[in-house]
């Protein structure tokens, strides 16, 4: 993690830094271009706005470990509420789902249950469920859980990998292997060097390597940045090799290089969008921030303006 991320994820955790962003209308407002909003009408707006566009959503509901069996258990009911409320708005049912949301903390069975109850309404709807991934804790777990997940609704689970995980390249090679839909991302965890790459000219060169992979050998992957160097050397792999841009897609998060969404639709290119919403917000935005300087220098400028 470089010095600017460290740093700025060192405040955010500041107690009254978190109690301001929380309670002023102010911050709140800032808050709202990378989150939209603390209920689903809002999150199905901002949904209804990107599908205007041309941009397909996926819509996400903050917040991770739960407590109790309880919590996990109305974690399931949102989830699956998500799901009917995305096809009653005649937009694609795609959500993502953290399996410590759904009881992982408690057992990898408790889990699993939990994600087949809401899978099944993916089914019944004709919907998509990505089982994100956590730290790096959790990630021999979560891909157990999904292969037995995948293995019984091929069709409606995807599984998201980290590229800056030493492990990833096995995952991918297993994912491919199963014929699962892989999200690839970056990773925004605070991970040991014994567990992840840590520079970043070696978290991009695994992220591109990975990306090669996939979309040579992969089944309808999706490459998820914002780094444009990373977005043109996928292209350009995609257009040496003759593979369609229908057998992939990119994504962006919510808020995120907007204009570089737009132009990637205008240039042809399938664009799906993460759309973060729910009342766990914080964590959530402190890691946006932190993962890229503009995001940091975006807000410090409309404190300052």
């Amino acid at each position: 993690m470089n010095i600017m991320r460290r740093t700025v994820l060192a405040v955010a955790d500041n107690a009254r830094v978190a109690g301001f962003f929380r309670s002023s209308r102010l911050a709140r407002k800032l808050v709202s271009r990378f989150v939209a909003g603390e209920t689903v009408e809002t999150a199905l707006a901002a949904a209804k706005d990107l599908d205007a566009r041309n941009i397909t959503t996926t819509l996400d509901l903050l917040g991770e470990n739960v407590s109790t069996a309880g919590e996990a258990a109305a974690a399931v009911e949102s989830y699956t509420a998500i799901l009917r409320a995305m096809r009653a708005a005649n937009l694609e049912p795609n959500i993502s789902v953290k399996l410590t949301m759904l009881g992982l903390d408690f057992g990898a069975e408790i889990a699993r249950a939990n994600a087949a109850a809401i899978l099944d309404v993916a089914r019944e709807v004709g919907g998509f469920v990505r089982i994100d991934m956590e730290g790096s804790a959790y990630t021999a777990v979560t891909m157990e859980v999904f292969e037995a997940l995948h293995a019984a609704w091929p069709d409606e689970a995807g599984i998201v990998i980290q590229s800056y995980l030493r492990r990833a390249e096995a995952d991918v090679r297993r994912a491919i292997e199963l014929g699962a839909r892989v999200r690839l991302v970056k990773g925004a965890y605070a991970e040991p060097e014994s567990v992840a790459f840590t520079s970043r000219l070696e978290v991009d060169e695994q992220f591109a390597r990975l990306a090669r992979l996939l979309l040579d050998e992969g089944h309808y992957p999706a490459i998820a940045t914002h780094d444009l160097d990373l977005v043109r050397a996928t292209i350009e792999h995609a257009q040496r090799y003759r593979i369609a841009s229908e057998r992939f897609e990119f994504q962006m998060l919510y808020g995120v290089r907007r204009d570089l969404q737009d132009r990637l639709v205008t240039d042809g290119y399938r664009m799906r969008v993460y759309v973060p919403y729910g009342t766990e917000w914080y964590p959530y935005f402190t890691r946006r921030i932190a993962e890229r300087p503009a995001n940091a220098l975006f807000v410090v400028r409309q404190l300052w303006d």
